[in-house]
């Protein structure tokens, strides 16, 4: 796997290593040593799957609140995504920043998101298809949000939301 860390430190997009032949290509998708050499959490102890019918569904802003801070591996094995990672570490350089990554099912591309980060996602086509890797089993009473049009972080979504959960609809605007 190739790593390339983001502006925001300990968030990283993942690239396959592809060893290709008249068949297709290898990659590995998740080593647990390489995760360790990068210094990112290589603890995986969930595996959820999103499942997305409309272009334009926005799913998040979502994160787990302490002690159940998760980092998370987000995959879209089917069409593409603008995946989006907010930093609210509180003493972080980068805090209340954030980057986005087109994940797809074309590029491959990976997102690694470090605990005390938001993650979020608009689909980038009709059907769409998420893998997530967590660190950490779901909480329910730990599970939180901010607005995905909060002021405060200014995300930059690429087109009009179509489709919201009524949860997401009403995280509230951030505090902090």
């Amino acid at each position: 796997m190739l790593f390339t860390e983001t502006k925001l430190k300990g968030a990283f997009v993942l690239e396959l290593e592809r060893r290709e032949d008249n068949r297709g290509f290898f990659a590995r998708t998740f080593c647990q040593k390489e995760f360790e050499a990068h210094g990112l959490n290589p603890q995986l102890v969930q595996c959820n799957i999103a499942y997305n019918k409309k272009k334009g569904t926005l799913r998040g802003m979502h994160f787990q609140n302490p002690p159940f801070q998760e980092a998370k591996l987000v995959r879209c094995t089917r069409g593409a995504i603008y995946d989006v990672i907010l930093d609210l570490r509180t003493g972080s350089p980068t805090y209340k920043q954030w980057v986005s990554a087109e994940l797809s099912e074309e590029n491959h591309k990976m997102l690694y998101v470090p605990e005390g980060f938001a993650h979020g996602y608009q689909t980038l086509s009709e059907v769409t298809e998420i893998i997530y890797q967590v660190s950490q089993f779901y909480a329910p009473d730990a599970a939180s949000g901010v607005s995905h049009a909060d002021s405060a972080f200014g995300i930059a979504w690429p087109l009009e939301v179509t489709a919201i959960s009524d949860l997401d609809k009403k995280w509230p605007a951030f505090k902090g």
